[in-house]
Order: C-alpha cells, then structure tokens, then sequence
C-alpha cells in the first residue's frame, strides 16, 4: 500500500491504525519536515534581501 496515492482523509485513517509509538515517530516527522521547510524558506527570503 502506498499512502501517497491516498487522499487526506484516508492517510489519517491509516495513520490512526498505527500503534501508539509508530504514529508519534509519523508526527514527529512530519514536523520535523515543516519546521525544515519553514526553516529553509526563511533563509532564502532573507539571503536575498541581502
């Protein structure tokens, strides 16, 4: 199975099934991806202020 080709509602269905500790791990990924993304963004609007 590929979440991927999921729409949000069914990825979160999945997400749900997983045991306590596995979706905590999903979680923490996915904000440590955000504040990645966040974090890179912010840099790049900034170094080319410069």
């Amino acid at each position: 199975m590929v979440i991927e080709d999921k729409d949000a509602s069914e990825q979160l269905r999945l997400i749900r099934q997983l045991d306590e500790d596995d979706r905590a791990m999903v979680f923490k990924l996915i904000d440590k991806m955000l504040t990645n993304k966040k974090f890179k963004d912010f840099f790049q609007k900034n170094v080319a202020a410069l």
